[in-house]
């Protein structure tokens, strides 16, 4: 795979940022960089659309130079299936007028999905990839760094006893002004006389109720007391039915017996009576 493109930025500062880990990161298209801050800044994920499929693949990158030339070595699989990827991509960059002419030279193994696409598929691929990445690294390389703050070079030691209070050195002395907190306090608004008299006073507190006066006022605020509460039974619809009285059958049946007794023990001495006289 061969691709030259032309950016109109000097090449020391795109060598800089190509070799520059923290900024290629930037540039790469389609590139979600891991949460991981040990896995390197540039691990993580990179969606790759071949055709009419996008393919996502977890791997690294690493940035070598060699002989002027830097280049890209890097491996990953597929994230949803077993497809593997190896890249080399060399970069080298050659001074021309108002710019740099950068030239593409790799070599692309790969296993799975993406295997299976066209040779044509992957090289327009390849090549809208480089374009975008090329893109972003000539406007990531036109901005200015960040400039950092520059020292405080200022004497705080400096002595600021010949000048005057309002900051004018006019060789006439000014009174001293006194600083808020050299204020006197001025004395509390209350009376001193009644405040002894407040202080020495002692405070009468009422007495507590005894404890059967509190009860009684609880249930006459309430009605009834927690212990009446929990032990009342229920009324209205859910009160329990009482059971019928069984005194009066009771009663009943302890004289019915004695009568019958009686009446059966009449009849037979009425009946061997009346067997005599026949």
């Amino acid at each position: 795979m061969e691709h030259e493109v032309f950016v109109p930025v000097p090449a020391e500062v795109l060598r800089a940022t190509l070799t520059d880990p923290a900024r290629v990161v930037r540039c790469v298209p389609g590139f979600q960089r891991d949460a991981d801050a040990e896995a390197g800044p540039l691990a993580g994920r990179l969606k790759v659309r071949v055709g009419g499929n996008t393919i996502t693949y977890r791997g690294a990158l690493k940035v070598v130079e060699r002989d002027g030339a830097v280049t890209y070595e890097g491996q990953g699989t597929e994230a949803r299936g077993k497809g593997t990827a190896e890249l080399s991509l060399t970069v080298v960059l050659t001074p021309v007028a108002e710019g740099t002419s950068l030239s593409f030279t790799g070599g692309l193994t790969a296993a799975g999905r993406l295997a299976e696409a066209t040779e044509e598929a992957r090289a327009t691929a390849g090549a809208r990839l480089l374009d975008k990445f090329v893109e972003a690294l000539a406007a990531l390389a036109e901005e200015p760094e960040p400039e950092q703050a520059a020292p405080d070079t200022a004497d705080d030691t400096e002595d600021t006893e010949d000048t005057d209070d309002d900051g004018v050195d006019d060789g006439v002395e000014e009174p001293r002004r006194e600083s808020v907190f050299d204020a006197p306090v001025p004395p509390p608004s209350l009376d001193p006389l009644l405040a002894e008299e407040l202080a020495d006073t002692p405070i009468e507190f009422p007495a507590p109720q005894p404890a059967a006066e509190a009860a009684h006022a609880r249930r006459t605020m309430i009605g009834r007391s927690a212990e009446e509460v929990d032990h009342a039974p229920p009324r209205g619809r859910y009160a329990p039915v009482p059971a019928p009285e069984s005194t009066s059958a009771g009663v009943t049946l302890r004289w019915i017996a004695p009568a019958a007794a009686l009446a059966l023990a009449s009849a037979v001495v009425v009946g061997r009576a009346l067997r005599r006289r026949r």
